[in-house]
């Protein structure tokens, strides 16, 4: 954001809201899709029951990292910088 102590317009405030939406909105699938690629097989299949409980335990351990890997990097993105004016350029003065 522009400026660093000072106070933040609407605008900053409304930005930061909506990236923060999109983050765990995104992680929350991300992590939804992890957990039934991985556990799925375990719900939908009668398998061996060391085969089941190893499916569902990796997919309960690795959708919350998941989901909180992909939070991180989008809110790490959008601290990053300012997005170009121009859609397709690089660089505002290009």
């Amino acid at each position: 954001m522009g400026s660093y102590g000072g106070r933040r317009d609407q605008a900053e405030r409304d930005a930061i809201t909506v990236e923060i939406g999109y983050a765990l909105c995104s992680a929350l699938f991300a992590a939804a899709v992890v957990f039934g690629a991985v556990a799925g097989p375990a719900l939908l299949f009668e398998l061996p029951d060391t085969a089941s409980r190893l499916l569902l335990r990796a997919g309960l351990v690795l959708a919350p990292v998941l989901g909180a890997a992909r939070t991180i990097s989008v809110l790490m993105r959008f601290r990053s910088g300012p997005q170009p004016s121009q859609p397709g350029r690089t660089n505002p003065d290009s």
